[in-house]
């Protein structure tokens, strides 16, 4: 099995260390495996959890959901219960795309205005 070091899977996944080991700490990803000398190795399992986490915070997912959603696929919780949490969270993002699709026209009319 073929693992990388914490900075190349910061690297790789455009996280800092930090966030690694907070996402470890709270159990979204991992556990991470260790080295004979105690050293975090990632494998490419561990990058593709850090990727979905990154993806759904840049969502505006909060912890809470994420740890929710963490552990109904660790769980094996049946599909559709997991479609559910997906979606609610999907609706909610479209609530605020469509916020900020009027924040922008408000800002559009401002500007147009003051041009």
């Amino acid at each position: 099995m073929t693992t990388v070091s914490p900075a190349t899977a910061a690297e790789r996944t455009g996280v800092s260390l930090d966030t690694l080991r907070y996402y470890e700490r709270e159990g979204l990803i991992g556990p991470i495996r260790r080295s004979a000398g105690g050293h975090r190795e990632y494998t490419e399992d561990d990058l593709f959890w850090i990727g979905m986490v990154t993806c759904f915070r840049e969502a505006g997912l909060g912890i809470a959901d994420l740890r929710e959603f963490v552990a109904m696929l660790r769980a094996d919780h049946p599909p559709h219960h997991r479609v559910a949490f997906l979606r609610d969270r999907r609706a909610a993002l479209e609530q605020r795309v469509d916020a900020l699709r009027r924040a922008i026209g408000v800002l559009d009319d401002k500007i147009a205005y003051f041009s």
